[in-house]
């Protein structure tokens, strides 16, 4: 009879997310003697996308490109995910909050005897154990956001446009399109264009107007961004992303390859802001230093 084969257990060391071979390798294979190397640059690339051009009636009628940062594909999954992991936890409002034992109302006279009963002992009915008790290691008020550099958030987000180039169309302006809310109307138009209602299409547009958003605010699949509001995740969630001439350009210029940035005007405003909170927090200490004195 031949013996069962033991199933290979699944380990840091051994798992093929780690190794390149499947063959078992030793700690001192996988660490050197030597020092751990520097972290390689961040480096950034440019890709270029070719896009068609459709009208409102869905024809054909022209192409453009889009040319955008891009980190390397060895770098592209790392940053794009700390960005995205960012964004989802600073949303978080960490509000969630639970009582201890010793916070709970009540529970302060020992419930019975301590001996003669055949009972397990109790100092308390507000312990852990007992329903309405305390709770333990529950969750308490706290700070949930983390950092990241506006120049690393701004590459991950052109990296996932630039990703998503092949599901991307361009669609002239359409905002005078719709003489007053119609969803049917716009449902017909997506279908025109090429596009299921049923998938997680996203519109981004330089500014959208009311009755295109009347008209696609039922569409339960369908998002309208702008660039005040673009974010990482709905460009990562939809299937479809749609975009026009407008925001095509604003882009190129802002995630391009040759934007030199506006980091140094945004910390000059922050700074501004704070030399603004300071002097008006000088300025009620005046009013308030004058106030006493004139009640003196």
């Amino acid at each position: 009879m031949a013996a069962s084969a033991t199933p290979l257990s699944l380990s840091f060391f051994t798992s093929s997310i780690f190794l390149t071979s499947s063959s078992h390798k030793t700690l001192s294979t996988l660490i050197p003697n030597n020092s751990f190397k520097t972290p390689k640059p961040l480096t950034i690339s440019s890709e270029l996308a070719t896009l068609p051009v459709l009208s409102f009636t869905g024809d054909k009628v022209g192409e453009t490109f889009l040319d955008l940062k891009a980190a390397l594909p060895d770098t592209a999954r790392a940053v794009v995910h700390r960005a995205i992991i960012t964004d989802l936890q600073n949303k978080r409002r960490g509000t969630a909050s639970t009582l201890t034992r010793a916070e709970v109302r009540g529970g302060g006279r020992k419930p019975y005897p301590q001996k003669k009963t055949g009972r397990a002992r109790q100092g308390s009915t507000r312990t852990p154990l007992r329903p309405g008790g305390g709770v333990v290691f529950g969750p308490k008020p706290r700070d949930w956001s983390i950092k990241i550099n506006r120049k690393e958030k701004r590459l991950a987000i052109s990296t996932a446009v630039a990703s998503a180039a092949e599901n991307t169309i361009v669609v002239e302006d359409f905002s005078d399109e719709f003489e007053k809310p119609k969803t049917k109307e716009f449902i017909a138009a997506m279908k025109r264009w090429g596009l299921d209602p049923n998938e997680k299409t996203t519109f981004l547009m330089r500014e959208v107007a009311d009755n295109v958003r009347l008209s696609s605010r039922n569409i339960g699949t369908l998002k309208m961004l702008t660039p005040r509001t673009l974010n990482l995740f709905d460009i990562l969630n939809a299937d479809k992303l749609i975009l026009t001439p407008e925001i095509v350009d604003y882009l190129n210029a802002r995630y391009g390859l040759n934007y030199e940035g506006d980091d140094e005007d945004e910390e000059g405003a922050e700074e501004q802001d704070e030399e603004e909170g300071e002097g008006g927090s000088e300025v009620q200490g005046a009013v308030s230093e004058e106030s006493s004195d004139a009640a003196e």
